[in-house]
């Protein structure tokens, strides 16, 4: 079992000064999700190597089990210290993928074309592709088979409207993840603000919030038995 876990490179909040990257929770909990099942992990990044921690999600409030436990896993850190160039990687060699979100995603791997390609390939030859929280952002461009937005009359949910207002960054980011997904055509859903909630359509698993990530990796696990 061969998973891909997509990580952004993008660390500048918009013109705040502030910095971005990915959610260490929507990391980690997959991460371990997937590494507990025995599943051969391979980390990648627009840039390669050291992809941009976004600092708040290393607030001791947002400190999980998962990420205590990657904190105290050098083998892990160093993994994620050496991401693989995305461009340079093949659907073929992977049976699912999984984006960990942050707000880092909705400025480069939204527009990636080789983010964008990879999907459309996984989806095209049967595995599955799950993405939370902001990571949903990434399907913005990403096209079905026949031409058609990929989330087009599919069951989906992401960070919310409402999220964002919480977060006070509906100014800040390029689009929100809520409004693009009814924007495709896709039939958008959302739980509670910051509790789990994932929702599967075909191949697609999409999990609205930080508390979803590990739920979502989970659900791709099954999805994969």
């Amino acid at each position: 079992m061969k998973i891909l876990m997509v990580l952004t490179s993008h660390d500048q909040l918009g013109d705040t000064g502030k910095k971005t990257g990915f959610w260490l929770e929507e990391f980690a909990a997959p991460y371990y999700v997937f590494k507990d099942a025995g599943a051969t992990i391979t980390l990648v990044s627009p840039k390669g190597g050291q992809p941009p921690l976004d600092p708040k999600s290393d607030d001791e409030a947002s400190q999980t089990d998962a990420t205590r436990r990657f904190k105290a896993d050098p083998a892990a850190q160093a993994d994620l210290a050496h991401t693989r160039l995305l461009a340079g990687v093949s659907a073929a060699d992977f049976d699912a993928v999984f984006y960990p979100g942050g707000h880092g995603p909705l400025w480069d791997l939204a527009l990636d074309k080789s983010s964008i390609a990879l999907i459309e390939t996984m989806i095209k030859t049967g595995k599955p592709v799950a993405a939370v929280c902001h990571a949903p952002g990434v399907l913005r461009h990403v096209k079905a088979p026949d031409g058609s937005p990929l989330v087009k009359g599919k069951r989906v949910t992401g960070f919310s409207n409402t999220e964002e207002e919480a977060v006070a960054l509906t100014k800040i980011v390029p689009f929100l993840v809520e409004d693009m997904l009814k924007e495709n055509g896709g039939s958008y859903s959302k739980g509670a603000d910051w509790q789990p909630y994932v929702l599967t359509d075909g191949l697609l698993i999409t999990g609205q919030n930080p508390a979803s990530s590990e739920p979502a990796a989970k659900v791709l696990l099954q999805a994969l038995a």
